[in-house]
């Protein structure tokens, strides 16, 4: 069926069809979500055990291994990361894609579970959770007033901010950085305690006892039925001062004859600074499905409510991870604007006709309203992949309808009504339009199934570019020619033909009666263009360009807070002195925002982040010019390790080395780190070998002890009570009307200062209390402070900053080193983080262009219906390559995964031309009954000027993209946009004067075949006369 001239004769059936799908357009691009990302499940694990106290060693033995051990044997496993640090074992469970999320959660719950009664009895149970990308946190506040003292900032947000915020829709989490938390402190007095003969845990579990709420039964009294209840719960600090508490033996003290108790603050092990001013910050983090642009806005309006409900607060944003996305969003559609106004130019310049050109225009807008019916349905979100997709097609979008307008123009000039010429012409070009936009399709659907952690992000591309050029199509078919019809009106003079065609008209002349010479030129332009591979550098993804990044600090182990606040404060001094930072939030022992979801480890003292904010983007040189300046200022800070940059991807290359045997692996990573730093341009290098913290150990005289009744589990849980306090879910606790808090019974700090006084400690025995000294040695040791397991080995990682270096090419410097070459035996490379997504990256892109390619050809051949045809059209995939690969090197730009999107629209381009052009010939020849040379000719003239006109729209469209106008980080679009205007002008080109010349060999290949199946044909009638029929069909 003819849907073109169904449409001119029916007009109102496509109008109303078309205001239909633009209504529908507008209410699916309303409800759509804003997001940077689309959201992904991945099929990734994370396990939390805690065991405060227990030191790694002690924690990978009875914890770790045992985890890894059952884990191993739950189907679909692919990676176990372990990290093992004070009191704390992470690991995150990685499985293959295909496994279901749920299905893998309850899978790795039932491992744990199985191995629950072999761990330690006092390790909390272990939390199993998935690893949710959403969770990251998008914005942080810091929240000051003059009015009120850090504990009451620390419960304002415990409690108003947090009961504020998630309140609001899409917002999943708010979390407190710094601050206090309030605790009653029972400080005891060791020379007391000793006097008495009792310890600390015996004191803490007494007062546990007495200072409870709990159950007491039921009585019938009256009519009715009443609970009982125990309330032995005191209301404040003073009253629990007064509190007699009994002792096994059965004395009774009260509890401020051995302790000064007083209602205060915790011991401080985390704090935040924004410009060196201590604050009290908060991170807040959307909920999965949630749009980053909707949830930034509501917060902040949140927040303005409550900042002006209380004179004299004041809440600053310190981390924005929301603007980036609003203004990419933006953006964006800026640019969609602004490359279709250029692709309208480009079609008014060539045929300065005002009415051609509307038509030609509104296929834009009408091609992309219905893509987004499509997304709705799909339930994709606008998002950096989605907006790439359709920032990709639009130049693509236009171009049918500019192939059917210039020709219906074309049938106009020779004399025909505006009715006629658009039935004729866009019956002439049918076959041409649909076999573009399916080949487009065939190279942009594949992208949506390729597996591995690209496939997931790819999805939502590859299906939008489809349903946007599959749009195109129906605009070009039903709406285009029927516009035309009733809007263009007839053309009285005849054109002359332009001063570039005939110019091209004799190079192609030329090249058809040289095809020889040409085929030479086309094949060593091929060859060039592939030597020019190994001269470009290859990456992953580019690094951004955002105006935030981060200094993080790490101090030797045993380091104190005091310690990291003073070398913090030091280098925000040092990065004060750049005239492009604006302001330095720093957080010590927690805080998550804009750190790597990837990265493992809970909070430590000895860490320090340096949120920055720099100046706008057009106020400065590039982010990473910047960070070699930060870099620089921090580096000689002494004892420290220094690492610039933010934890996404591009920015660092994580070389791993794993062994079983610890002492060979630290030897191996200490020759490696020191081959690592002759490496010329890379930023820091830090590794998690040689991490060796100072610490006490207890050892028991087993013969003392024995003799004593004193056990070792009994001094740990005497040392443990008396410096830190008992386990949380051991501790009294003070009943206030909103909350709980918890009374903490330990020794008095100084008593921590001294060896000494621990010595003389008393420890439960059997017959009766004993000095520690006497059953047990206190000396100086050390072990290691970090340990981290890569599937069920030791491993160590050594962390590598690109500093703006390509990834591909770092990683190809560092395998070439001779310390990585000759490691010991039993120590070897794993790949992991953004080497190992980078192999995948390739290899899914090379088989989606081979599956492209392949599914071009299909699609052709059932068009042209035709085996050998399609083969001429593929030959112009080489020839946009080498265009690709000239501009990438000529912008300095890596080959990285925005350049392979790049390549892969470049292949639907190139085929495109190449259509136009065999399409016509064939139809020529088949219809005219022309010589094969002046059917090609005659297809070189009559479609050189859609062709240039298309080309010249698809890069107009590309050039903000290119040149990154606007406020956007263009770091992403820029290599993808640069490649396919380099690949475009080669492309077109090349396709004009190649094509021809292959076609020539292509038919006398044809030609060939076909005398060669006639002289062998059967002689039975049906059968020749089909073979008749083929041959004339095939080779005409």
């Amino acid at each position: 069926m003819n849907f073109s001239a169904w449409s001119i004769r029916n007009p109102v059936p496509s109008l109303m069809l078309f205001v239909l799908l633009t209504l529908g357009g507008l209410f699916s691009f309303h409800q759509m979500k804003v997001q940077n990302f689309p959201d992904i499940d991945m099929p990734t694990i994370n396990i939390t055990a805690l065991l405060p106290g227990a030191t790694p060693g002690q924690l990978e033995n009875e914890v770790a291994r045992k985890l890894e051990n059952s884990l191993a044997s739950v189907n679909g496993l692919k990676h176990i990361h372990t990290s093992i640090v004070d009191g704390t074992v992470t690991m995150m469970v990685e499985f293959r894609l295909e496994k279901p999320i749920d299905e893998a959660l309850d899978d790795v719950r039932s491992a744990v579970t199985r191995v629950r009664a072999d761990l330690p009895t006092d390790l909390r149970d272990p939390i199993v959770s998935k690893l949710d990308f959403a969770s990251q946190p998008v914005l942080a506040f810091t929240v000051g007033s003059p009015r009120m003292t850090e504990t009451d900032l620390s419960w304002f947000v415990d409690n108003d901010v947090a009961k504020k915020l998630l309140a609001i829709p899409g917002v999943g989490a708010v979390s407190r950085v710094g601050g206090v938390e309030r605790q009653v402190q029972v400080a005891l007095d060791p020379l007391r305690l000793q006097a008495l003969g009792i310890t600390a845990a015996e004191v803490s579990r007494q007062l546990r006892q007495v200072q409870t709420e709990s159950a007491g039964g039921r009585v019938d009294l009256g009519n009715g039925e009443q609970p009982v209840r125990t309330l032995a719960t005191v209301k404040s600090a003073d009253e629990l001062r007064a509190m007699p508490i009994a002792l096994q033996d059965g004395r009774r003290l009260r509890l401020d004859q051995v302790a000064d108790v007083q209602d205060t603050i915790g011991e401080r092990r985390a704090l935040a600074l924004l410009d060196g001013q201590p604050v009290v910050g908060f991170e807040v983090a959307r909920s999965r499905g949630a749009s980053e642009v909707e949830v930034g806005a509501a917060v902040r309006a949140a927040l303005k409510q409550m900042e002006a409900a209380r004179p004299g607060m004041k809440i600053s944003e310190s981390f924005d991870f929301v603007t980036p996305v609003e203004e990419e969003y933006h953006s964006s559609l800026h640019m969609l604007a602004e490359g279709a106004l250029l692709a309208v130019l480009v079609v008014w310049l060539f045929l300065r006709n005002g009415r051609a050109t509307f038509v030609a225009a509104v296929a834009l807008p009408m091609s992309i309203l219905p893509t987004f019916i499509g997304m709705y349905w799909f339930g994709f979100t606008i998002n950096i992949v989605t907006l790439l997709a359709l920032s990709l097609v639009v130049g693509i979008l236009v171009d049918d309808a500019i192939v059917e307008v210039e020709n219906i123009v074309r049938h106009l000039r020779m004399g025909k009504t505006p009715f006629q010429a658009a039935m004729e012409a866009a019956d002439e070009i049918g076959l041409a339009v649909i076999a573009t936009t399916f080949t487009l399709i065939a190279v942009f659907l594949p992208t949506a199934f390729m597996t591995g952690i690209v496939g997931k992000f790819f999805k939502q591309f590859g299906w939008t570019a489809a349903l946007a050029v599959f749009a195109s199509l129906v605009v070009a078919r039903l709406l285009t020619p029927m516009m035309a019809a009733y809007l263009l009106k007839p053309v009285v003079t005849e054109e002359k033909p332009a001063r570039w065609l005939q110019i091209y008209e004799r190079w192609a002349s030329w090249c058809v009666r040289h095809r020889l010479v040409t085929m030479i030129g086309a094949l060593l332009f091929f060859v060039g263009s592939i030597a020019l591979v190994p001269l470009l550098p290859t990456g992953f993804i580019p690094p951004d360009d955002n105006s935030q990044t981060q200094v993080y600090l790490e101090l030797p182990p045993g380091s104190t807070l005091k310690e990291t606040e003073q070398v913090a404060e030091q280098a925000r001094a040092r990065l004060d002195t750049n005239q492009y930072v604006k302001s330095v939030y720093t957080t010590i022992g927690g805080g998550s925002a804009g750190g790597d979801p990837f990265a493992m480890g809970s909070a430590d003292v000895r860490k320090a982040t340096l949120t920055i904010q720099l100046a706008a983007r057009q106020e400065r040189p590039k982010k990473q010019v910047i960070e070699n300046q930060l870099r620089t200022l921090v580096s000689d800070l002494p004892g420290v390790r220094t690492r610039v940059g933010l934890g996404g991807q591009g920015e660092k290359y994580v070389l791993v080395l794993q062994g079983d045997e610890p002492e060979k692996l630290n030897q191996a990573a200490r020759e490696v780190e020191a081959a690592l730093r002759t490496l010329p341009g890379l930023g820091s290098i830090t590794s998690t070998a040689s991490l060796v913290r100072p610490e006490i150990a207890v050892k028991p005289d087993f013969a003392r002890a024995a003799d004593l009744g004193v056990t070792s589990a009994a001094i740990a849980d005497t040392l443990r009570v008396a410096t830190q306090g008992d386990y949380d879910s051991q501790l009294a606790k003070l009943n206030l009307p909103q909350r709980q808090v918890p009374i903490v019974v330990k020794l008095q700090d100084d008593a921590r200062k001294d060896l000494g006084t621990l010595s003389r400690l008393s420890v439960p025995g059997a017959k009766g209390p004993v000095p520690l000294a006497q059953v047990a040695t206190l000396e100086y040791s050390g072990g290691p402070a970090v340990i981290r397991r890569y599937d069920r080995s030791r491993n160590v990682n050594m962390n590598i900053e690109l500093a703006g270096l390509p990834l591909g090419e770092v990683a190809a410097e560092v395998k070439n080193l001779p310390a990585v070459k000759n490691l010991p035996a039993g120590v070897r490379v794993v790949e992991v983080g953004d080497a190992e997504v980078m192999g995948e990256l390739f290899i899914g892109f090379a088989l989606a262009m081979l599956t492209g390619i392949l599914c071009i050809y299909l699609v052709l051949v059932l068009l042209f219906h035709h085996v050998l045809h399609p083969v001429t059209i593929l030959a112009a995939l080489p020839l946009s390559l080498g265009g690709a690969f000239v501009a990438l090197l000529a912008t300095r730009m890596a080959f990285s995964m925005p350049s392979l999107i790049g390549l892969i629209m470049l292949m639907g381009i190139a085929t495109k031309n190449s259509i136009l052009l065999v399409e016509y010939a064939i139809m020529a020849r088949r219809d005219h009954g022309m010589s094969r040379t002046d059917a090609l000719l005659d297809a070189c003239r009559k479609r050189a000027r859609p062709i240039v006109m298309t080309t010249l729209a698809m890069g107009a469209g590309m050039l903000p993209i290119a040149f990154g106008w606007g406020a956007a980080d263009p770091s992403f679009r820029s290599p993808m946009a640069v490649a396919v205007i380099g690949g475009l002008i080669t492309s077109t080109f090349l396709s004009l004067l190649v094509i021809p010349a292959v076609f020539t060999y292509v038919d006398d290949v044809a030609q060939w075949f076909g005398k060669h199946f006639r002289r062998h044909a059967s002689p039975q009638p049906a059968p020749a006369a089909l073979d008749k029929r083929a041959t004339e069909g095939a080779a005409p």
